[in-house]
This record gives C-alpha cells, sequence and structure tokens, in this order.
C-alpha cells in the first residue's frame, strides 16, 4: 500500500453511507455497488471475494430462511402467531412485552439471526391484530434478539470470536453463562430505553404493502361433512380443523333449518351444510382432509383426482354471467369443475354460496381438470384464470419441521457441529420430507438481503486490507496510553461500537480484541474486563441497518428507511454503552 488506500478506502464508506441516507437506490444495490468498488480499487483480491461468499453466516441465513418457510407451510407459525394474537387480545402491552422478552431469552439460548428469522412473520401478523404499524415492532424485535445475543457466549458468532481471540491471546476461555450478569444488564437498559424512547423515536408507517401482511383472499364456501368424517356427533368448537385463525364459520345449515348463532356449540351431523369465510391457504388446506366435501359440485365426480387443479376465475361482463347463481353456471355439468368458494372485495357476496348471486369482478376459486379449465376459456363466461393464491398448510408435517429447527438450535448448542452445516442438513430433510416444496423452499429466500451481508462482507474486507481500520486504531491508541483503566475501557467499548457500524462485527472482534488485552497488560490489570467491552462494543449494534445481521433482516421486511436507525439506535447505543461500561468492573474487577 502507497499510504492512500486507507483513505480512499475511508471516502469509499463515507459514500456508501450517503447513499443509504438518500435511499436513491434500494439498499442492497447502494452495498453492492460499495462493494464492486472495492474490488476495483483492488482493495479486495478474487480469491477474498469467493471467501466472503463461503462465509458461513449468509449460508447459515438461507437455510434458515427455507426452514422459516416449512414453519409457515406446516402451518406453526401461523398457530404461533395465534396463541400470540390471542393473548395480545386480551391485554396488548402483556402481549406485546411477553413476545419481546421471549425473544430476549430465545436469543440468548441460540445464535440470534434465526430467532429473528422465524419471528419476522409473527411479529407482523401481531402488529396487524393490534392495529398498529408493523414497523412499531420490527426494530424492538432486532434490538431485543441483539440483547438477547449478548447474555451469553452462544447468543451470537461475535461472542465467540472475541472468546477465540482471547484463547490465542492467552487468556482462559470463557463460560457459557460468564458474560450473562453484564448482558442482563444490557437487556434490561435497553428493554427500558426502547419503552421510553420507542413510542416517540419509532417510524409509524402503516401500510400493507410495507409491512408484507396477509393478502389472501378470503373465499364463501360451503363444507359437508360425510358419514365417514371422523368428527361427526363432536361439537364445532372441539374440531380443531374448523377452529383456525382464517376459518370463520358464519351459519350451518341443518335438518332443523338455518342456524347462525350458537355455531361453536352445534353438534356435526352427517349431511349439515357448514357455511364459513375461508382464507384461501386453509380452504385447499380443507380440502384436502377425509370425510368433508368443500364447495359445490353438481354433475359426477371425476374418475381419478391425480389430475385435478386448482385456480381462481374472475367473473366477466357477460350476459350469462351477470346478477345469476352460481349454481345456474352448471359449473360441473358443463366442464366437470366444483366451485371451491366464492369472493368478493369488501363484502360477503351472500347468505351461502348456492344462492350467492354473482356480478362482475367476482372471483371464484374452482378445481377441475386441465381440459375443463380450457373448454372454461373458450365458453368466455370466466376470465383471467390463474394460479390460487395460496397453498394448502401440511399440519401433518408440522412435527417433522420443528424437530427440524429444534434440532438445528439444541446440537448447535452442543458444539455438535457449526450452525450452518445443521441448517443445510435440516433443509435437506424437510425437503425429503416433503414439509414444503423445493419451488416454494427457493422462493422464500430474500436474495435481497443476502446479498446486501455478502456485498457488506467484502466492504469490511475491503476496509480492513487497504489498512483503514488499523488507520482508526493506530490513530487512536496513543491516546488511550495513561489512562485510567475506566477511560480505557470506555474508550475500547465506544471504538467497537463504532467500527462495528461501519465494518462487520466479526472483522471488529478480530481487529480489537489484540488491541484491548494490549492496553490492560500496559495498564498492569486483568485483560478480562477490556475483552468482554469488545463483545458487548461489537454485538451491542443499534445505530444501521447494516451494523448487524438482525437489522438487516428487518431493514427489508419492514421497508424501513435508514435514518430511521439513526433516530433511535444512536441513543440505543449510548444509553446501553453507558450501562455496559459501568456493569463490567462490577462483575469483571480489573
Amino acid at each position: 500500500m502507497t499510504g492512500y488506500e486507507p483513505y480512499l478506502a475511508l471516502a469509499v464508506v463515507l459514500l456508501l453511507f450517503a447513499a443509504f441516507l438518500s435511499e436513491r437506490f434500494a439498499p442492497d444495490v447502494t452495498a453492492a455497488g460499495a462493494a464492486a468498488l472495492f474490488i476495483v480499487f483492488g482493495f479486495v483480491p478474487t480469491n477474498e471475494v469467493l471467501a466472503a461468499f463461503s462465509n458461513p453466516a449468509p449460508i447459515t441465513i438461507a437455510a434458515m430462511f427455507v426452514i422459516s418457510g416449512a414453519l409457515v407451510r406446516t402451518g406453526l407459525l401461523d398457530a404461533l402467531s395465534n396463541r400470540i394474537v390471542k393473548v395480545a387480545s386480551n391485554s396488548p402491552i402483556a402481549g406485546t412485552a411477553a413476545f419481546l422478552i421471549a425473544t430476549l431469552v430465545a436469543s440468548g439460548l441460540m445464535n440470534n439471526t434465526p430467532v429473528v428469522i422465524v419471528l419476522i412473520p409473527v411479529a407482523i401478523r401481531l402488529a396487524q391484530s393490534l392495529d398498529f404499524a408493523a414497523t412499531r415492532l420490527l426494530i424492538p424485535l432486532s434490538y431485543m434478539a441483539v440483547l438477547g445475543g449478548t447474555c451469553t457466549l452462544i447468543g451470537t458468532s461475535t461472542n465467540l470470536l472475541v472468546d477465540g481471540v482471547s484463547q490465542a491471546s492467552g487468556l482462559e476461555p470463557f463460560s457459557i453463562f460468564e458474560i450473562t450478569p453484564v448482558g442482563l444488564v444490557a437487556a434490561a437498559t435497553g428493554g427500558v430505553a426502547l419503552l421510553v424512547l420507542g413510542p416517540v423515536l419509532l417510524p409509524d408507517r402503516k401500510d400493507l404493502s410495507e409491512q408484507g401482511g396477509d393478502d389472501e383472499a378470503t373465499f364463501l364456501t360451503e363444507l359437508r361433512p360425510r358419514e365417514d368424517y371422523p368428527n361427526i356427533g363432536r361439537r364445532i368448537d372441539e374440531i380443531a380443523a374448523l377452529n383456525q385463525r382464517r376459518i370463520e364459520i358464519v351459519g350451518i345449515r341443518a335438518r332443523s333449518g338455518v342456524k347462525r348463532e350458537g355455531l361453536s356449540e352445534h353438534v356435526l351431523e352427517p349431511g349439515d351444510r357448514i357455511i364459513a369465510k375461508v382464507a384461501t391457504s386453509e380452504l385447499l388446506t380443507l380440502r384436502k382432509l377425509a370425510g368433508i366435501e368443500v364447495g359445490l359440485r353438481q354433475g359426477p365426480a371425476p374418475e381419478t383426482t391425480s389430475d385435478l387443479i386448482v385456480a381462481e376465475a374472475i367473473v366477466t361482463l357477460s350476459r350469462r354471467s351477470r346478477g345469476v347463481r352460481i349454481t345456474q353456471l352448471a359449473m360441473g355439468h358443463r366442464y366437470g369443475m366444483r366451485v371451491l368458494g366464492a369472493h368478493r372485495h369488501g363484502e360477503l357476496l351472500g347468505p351461502d354460496l348456492s344462492t350467492a348471486l354473482l356480478r362482475p369482478a367476482d372471483t371464484l376459486l374452482l378445481e377441475g381438470t386441465p381440459e375443463g379449465f380450457a373448454r372454461l376459456t373458450e365458453a368466455g363466461d370466466l376470465a383471467a384464470i390463474s394460479d390460487a393464491g395460496g397453498r394448502a398448510f401440511r399440519r401433518r408435517k408440522a412435527p417433522l419441521a420443528l424437530f427440524a429447527l429444534f434440532s438445528v438450535v439444541a446440537l448447535a448448542a452442543a458444539g455438535i457441529a457449526e450452525i450452518s452445516v445443521l441448517a443445510l442438513i435440516a433443509v435437506a430433510g424437510i425437503l425429503v420430507f416433503r414439509c414444503i416444496d423445493n419451488i416454494e423452499a427457493w422462493n422464500s429466500i430474500d436474495a435481497g438481503v443476502l446479498v446486501l451481508i455478502f456485498s457488506m462482507l467484502i466492504v469490511g474486507t475491503g476496509l480492513q486490507n487497504s489498512g483503514a481500520v488499523s488507520l482508526i486504531v493506530d490513530s487512536i491508541t496513543p491516546a488511550l496510553r495513561g489512562l485510567p483503566p475506566f477511560v480505557t475501557l470506555a474508550a475500547i467499548y465506544l471504538l467497537s461500537s463504532v467500527l462495528t457500524e461501519a465494518v462487520t462485527n466479526n472483522a471488529v472482534a478480530v481487529v480489537v480484541t489484540p488491541l484491548a488485552i494490549g492496553l490492560a497488560e500496559q495498564l498492569g490489570v486483568d485483560p478480562r474486563p477490556f475483552v468482554v467491552a469488545v463483545m458487548l462494543g461489537a454485538s451491542a449494534s443499534f445505530a444501521t441497518p447494516v451494523g448487524y445481521q438482525t437489522n438487516t433482516l428487518v431493514y427489508g421486511a419492514g421497508n424501513y428507511r435508514f435514518s430511521d436507525f439513526l433516530k433511535i439506535g444512536i441513543p440505543m447505543n449510548l444509553v446501553v454503552g453507558a450501562a455496559v461500561v459501568g456493569a463490567i468492573p462490577i462483575f469483571f474487577p480489573f
């Protein structure tokens, strides 16, 4: 290096942060551009660029996206959301607090990044149920996961890396819970700070497109239990399949007539017609249940069900399809189709499916053969035939998906293998056992998040190779010599925290840990408190969405602005940092 490289690298980083703040381009595009500049300037050679793509962190994140997708497809996340929302509906404050505390605890017992991946959809659902913007909850989710990760040695990879570097320098290894007292101080302080600062500084942008909410259509349908249905003779509220969040029973046509009240206490009999409003995924799930007929069928049933497909069709303006009942379209006789349900935006079509009067733009969910759909398209009564906007839950596979998740966590915590390897094995297992289809699994991976992480890894490597990190450290080190131990400790924490916002936290761990140990030895004090300061400073990152992986994850999920993190993250860094620096000498005397 000729001497100008560190300054050029720092200039690129400043340009990167300015681009983040301007939000002219998407975050992944901005980060990719900065990474490209570091490569073009020669700060990151080819072999180190490729090494960034073999980093276990983004590989683990990609695998956890797939596992999270399996939790969705098997209905586990839906069940978890139901439980949390039920608690929150009775007591919104208690429910939200319980959710965040559970995040904190889980992040201390396992790597906090997969915890956030799994809980992001739950947080969005919770925010929707309480009728406030998900932007008010996703940043706290990340922050509580970050704070939880500081409570144990295994909560974040940064703690493990700092411990490894300190052992290489001759220190005794840290036990799993040795840093827990300081971590709990950080967690308690951060939780109180969030409680006070959150209502004032968190953004409140309530937009479905930003929240990634549940946009499945709800269809009016009818369910007819046959004599072989195993739940005949049981009350409706005792049948789990009919008591899901997105199934609303609005009536029952029984032998005694139509009932609209006391539906949960009705004892199911063969021939009853359950009138319900059901979301697409739940409707497709019910369709596969043995002993229940979903929707309306006129005409003979198909000889085989192996080639049946489900699709949505929109009612056109044709004279034949306007103002007629669904039964008058004779979908079964003419095309061999079953009408699974009907949807009208913003209102219920009618008292039940068979008597509903159709209007243009109504949507029908149909089951039939490819040949039947081809004949239907030619007839012109319905148009815009497309795939159903949801997929059936695979609830029988739920134990397998849950076993995969817990196996990854438990085996990683026990040190049996790296979490990245375990997560890849778990992905193979859930695919083989068909907890989720392969195409849906790959679609569940957020490529933008991975590009952002890979790009920032390259930027961090470039800052190290260019000498920019060493320039910062070397400039600060002389000023730290001769200071009292407590002041030096605070400076080490501040240095770790500031560098983490620009460089990857793992890079900070590698560079700053030897510096902290060296300064402690010069002062003639125990280096252990200074190593803990590096752990907490490099992990407790709140001020930018690229400083820590969980921040990056919610950055995309909540469609935040870069400045949103600065507004609340800088005060969080200062408050938590002050508490940590004050607590370390108490539990780790000099």
